[in-house]
């Protein structure tokens, strides 16, 4: 039999030389022009979902995360639309992919603004805390009943309007201490709060002077007199996740930012409504909720430091429920900064309350650490969370009660408050909680989390850390331009383990990681890095008002909501959440991300598709 090489080399066969080289060339071709995101997509994987068959052990690390070098004509994410997505004005037609692929709208809906004859109301309006129909219809509102989700049965599918005269937001760190007023034109609470120097109006901005009730001196001296009263709190290394109850207009968060700290700050949507779209148009993180009936939407000892300057939060309160719902989520050794007349005035009344605090933190063994009264006569208390169990075991009377384990709901998600107290779970044979310190907690497998199922353990969190950093560095940075200091508030839909948020920890911008409540619970490991994050049902709106997050980003979440709601309900609360002028940032099958953007599109938002994979969407001013 003639060998190969006689084969071609003989004249009377230039047929198959010619064959065989085009052969090659097409192969060639197709290799090169197929993307690489598709060629590997099955090792791309969403934090932390390994049930999804993205993952394949047996694939060497260097294939998992390749990239192509920057594409001078990509869409970069640093500058305004470049016209990738040719919308007309109904936003119909065609758009064009990253890859120039071009992509037929298949997605038929004509928006509708909300409200039109509510006026203001339709502009800052929450759909889960604005439904007026259910609040009318209840029983009673002496507990809050009032201020907690109440969501609408089908969601609202119109767009929330602009308020007149909306600008793109000044940008950080300028907007902790000044912001337009046009873009929050509440002159209620500017009134109401003129004479405490938390705000006040100055021609077109609102500026924060820094100043408050308990504030005498300014913040930093409030927050350095903490620091001098209790030095182990030590800013920014002991003490890194905060939650500030009845925030105020959150300056205590905003100043502690430059400790390292990251602060939480939360207020109910009431009489001074505005006090959290301040916060957050100042770029400080801050949610709506309140201690009502049911349990704020955070894990077990998530925070490092509780703080509550007269918070207008009555602990006591209902057999002192809401103090021990602070305790639950309050880490074991963890501290409590309360800060309140009660604590320094000697009135009757105010007598009667610190009386009855006395008595509910020994019940729950809390214990004074110091009490302290500042040159302004503003006095305040700290309390610790006990480590161990054995206060629990030799209190006289069991009451509050140990709660019972397995009659515990695993996630906080329209939980009612618990009567009890949940035993101290101790992770190594010293029998002692180990304390993480900032910033070495951040990239360490946390020692004291339990019951989380074996695949997502200790392995899965190196792997997944190790795969954001790539992505961030290489996709994100990289292959899409983005400049991370044009962003501020920044939002992880599907958070993982954190890993997102862990790789941009450096950047400017801080991170609300959203654990949905469909997905593993890995909330619990996102405030042991130091990161902070809240559990959300996706097929209802999220507890903050509009226009209040700059970038939106998603790793593999699309795919399992479709099962449980309408994928347009999901996109109209991006769309509500979303400033003018952000970005969204979606990973996710091919499928999804062809259905997402032909959703944009009626929304005018410019769009485009990189790798077949990834959707970087823009929202602009539009409205119906």
């Amino acid at each position: 039999m003639a060998t190969t090489r006689s084969l071609l080399s003989e004249r009377r066969n230039p047929f198959l030389l010619t064959l065989a080289v085009l052969i090659v060339a097409i192969l060639v071709i197709i290799f090169f022009t197929t993307d690489t995101t598709n060629r590997f997509s099955s090792f791309y994987f969403p934090s932390p979902d390994l049930k999804s068959n993205n993952s394949n052990p047996s694939t060497p690390k260097s294939q998992l995360f390749l990239h192509s070098a920057p594409n001078p004509r990509a869409s970069s994410i640093s500058f305004s639309g470049d016209g990738s997505s040719k919308l007309d004005e109904r936003g119909e037609g065609k758009g064009v992919s990253g890859d120039g692929e071009e992509v037929t709208k298949e997605f038929d809906f004509r928006w509708e603004i909300c409200g039109r004859e509510k006026g203001s109301e339709a502009v800052d309006n929450i759909p889960c805390l604005d439904n007026m129909k259910a609040i009318k219809a209840l029983k009673s509102r002496r507990r809050m009943e009032h201020r907690e989700r109440h969501c609408p049965k089908p969601s609202p599918r119109c767009l929330v309007p602009l308020p007149l005269g909306y600008k793109i937001p000044v940008p950080w760190p300028k907007s902790r201490d000044m912001i337009w007023y046009d873009n929050v034109p509440h002159p209620k609470l500017v009134e109401y709060k003129k004479d405490q120097n938390w705000v006040r109006k100055s021609g077109e901005y609102l500026l924060f002077p820094g100043g408050g009730t308990q504030f005498k001196d300014g913040v930093n001296a409030y927050i350095h007199f903490i620091e001098k009263t209790l030095p182990a709190i030590d800013w920014g290394r002991n003490t890194r996740v905060v939650l500030d109850v009845g925030c105020g207009v959150a300056s205590f968060g905003g100043y502690l930012l430059d400790k390292d700290v990251i602060t939480l700050s939360f207020a109910p949507k009431d009489e001074h409504e505005a006090q959290i779209q301040f916060a957050l148009e100042r770029g400080i993180p801050a949610v709506l909720s309140v201690i009502g009936t049911q349990q704020l939407t955070f894990p077990d000892n998530a925070f490092d430091l509780i703080h509550c300057a007269r918070c207008r939060v009555h602990w006591d309160g209902d057999g002192g429920k809401p103090l021990i719902e602070l305790n639950r989520i309050l880490r074991p050794g963890g501290h409590f900064v309360w800060s309140a007349t009660p604590v320094y005035r000697d009135d009757p009344r105010d007598q009667g309350v610190w009386n009855a605090m006395i008595t509910l933190t020994k019940s729950i063994c809390w214990r004074v650490v110091v009490k302290a009264t500042d040159a302004n006569g503003i006095g305040l208390v700290i309390y610790q969370k006990p480590t161990l169990n054995s206060c629990y075991d030799e209190r006289k009377v069991n009451n509050p009660p140990l709660c019972i384990q397995k009659n515990r709901s695993s996630i906080s998600w329209y939980t009612p408050l618990e009567d009890c107290l949940p035993p101290l779970h101790i992770a190594n044979s010293d029998a002692q909680q180990t304390w993480p310190v900032w910033p070495e907690r951040l990239n360490v497998w946390p020692s004291n989390i339990f019951e989380l199922n074996i695949e997502y353990g200790e392995e899965r969190f190196y792997e997944d850390m190790k795969h954001w950093e790539v992505l961030v560095s290489g996709i994100y940075t990289f292959d899409l331009a983005i400049n991370w200091s044009s962003f501020r508030n920044v939002m992880d839909m599907n958070a993982g383990f954190g890993g997102f948020a862990a790789a941009l920890v450096k950047e400017p911008l801080w991170v609300m990681n959203v654990v949905p409540i469909h997905r593993p619970d890995t909330l619990p490991v996102i405030f042991d890095r130091g990161l902070i994050g809240i559990y959300h049902d996706w097929c209802e709106s999220f507890n903050t008002y509009p226009r209040t997050y700059d970038l939106l980003h998603s790793s593999f979440l699309f795919g399992s909501l479709t099962k449980r709601c309408e994928l347009v309900d999901v996109v109209r609360e991006m769309d509500r959440i979303l400033r003018p002028g952000g970005w969204v940032l979606i990973q996710d099958s091919e499928e999804i991300i062809k259905k997402l953007k032909s959703m944009l599109q009626t929304l005018h938002w410019d769009t485009s598709i990189h790798k077949g994979a990834f959707l970087v969407g823009k929202k602009g001013f539009w409205r119906p």
